[in-house]
């Protein structure tokens, strides 16, 4: 049986029926809609945070041991780099400068000319960002591993051809001087000795009597063998490949023929002081990829390291060129 309620009317004084309007009585139950449904969810909310059900945790500990698995690759891709950074480093700064071979720059061995259509294709299949950025990280290693073998192999080539290098690096004096008393003007700016004016002087002098034995410091080809107007007069120019020339001027007989195949000791002429030069010697340098250096850092052959600390004060005296 329904409960009816009365109040008091002080206007009427007398107690009246209580009647409870429509809009209250759906307030009051869309009210206790919404409390239910915000109690619901918030039970919702609570029993699957703290009680999930048997597949959520077996989803779980699947992304759990997922992100461990990438944890553990990421620091082996992390030891990886590092020891592909050391390769790297060894190859630039060790293995190819035994072969004077220019290092390969890092835009080369980072070049990813894959990365972003594979990228692409791990996008495309709608995977996480864990496995996209893991795909960057093992394709930028593939491609520099690349790189790496690439470079190995051109270095194996260098190997075959170091014997040939070698014996074309200008590495004995051109003239005998066992006593290191023949060194009579170094590499650098000298005084002229007709200007009498500081002058570049691109070689070394080497004072001997007319007649003393030229030798050929490395093997290679004749390029010239002539006389020089330039003030070089009987002069003779070895290409002995690799970038190395070497240049023996103011013979007083050439003994060497263009196009001819020399012998590092070989005999190419002999001293004189012919074009400009105001006494017997020889003038020699080495030119690198067209560049004169000097000659003084490639007398290592025939001499102990006394004796070429020794020739390295002479060759650095400031005094009068011959030529």
């Amino acid at each position: 049986m329904k409960k009816i309620k009365y109040f008091y009317n002080t206007h009427t004084l007398r107690y009246e029926k209580l009647v409870t309007p429509l809009r209250v009585k759906l307030l009051r139950i869309f009210g206790f809609i919404a409390a239910a449904l915000t109690t619901s969810f918030i039970i919702v909310l609570i029993g699957q945070r703290y009680f999930p059900s048997a597949n959520e945790r077996t989803l779980m500990q699947e992304n759990a041991n997922l992100r461990y698995g990438y944890k553990v690759l990421d620091k082996q891709i992390e030891e990886l780099e590092q020891r592909l950074a050391t390769l790297e480093k060894r190859d630039n700064n060790v293995y190819r400068s035994i072969f004077e071979s220019k290092p390969i720059p890092d835009s080369a061995r980072a070049k990813m000319l894959e990365e972003i259509a594979e990228l692409k294709k791990v996008s495309s299949m709608g995977q996480d960002q864990l496995i996209t950025d893991m795909a960057a990280q093992l394709q930028r290693l593939f491609n520099r591993m690349n790189a790496q073998q690439t470079s190995f192999g051109s270095i194996e080539k260098m190997i075959e051809r170091k014997e040939d290098l070698l014996a074309a690096i200008p590495a004995i004096q051109p003239v005998a001087n066992k006593d290191l008393e023949r060194v009579a003007s170094g590499f650098g700016y000298r005084i002229d000795p007709i200007y009498k004016v500081p002058k570049m002087h691109a070689g070394l002098d080497f004072t001997a009597p007319t007649g003393t034995p030229i030798y050929a410091t490395a093997d290679g080809r004749v390029k010239e063998a002539n006389f020089n107007t330039g003030g070089y007069g009987n002069h003779v120019v070895i290409d002995h490949g690799f970038g190395y020339e070497t240049l023996y001027g103011h013979m007083v007989r050439i003994k060497a023929r263009a196009g001819q195949t020399v012998k590092r000791g070989e005999v190419i002429g002999w001293v004189g002081s012919t074009g400009k030069s105001t006494g017997p010697h020889l003038h020699y340098e080495v030119i690198k990829g067209g560049t004169k250096i000097d000659p003084i850092y490639f007398f290592y052959n025939d001499l102990t390291p006394e004796q070429y600390n020794r020739l390295l004060q002479l060759a650095a005296t400031r005094n009068q060129s011959f030529d």
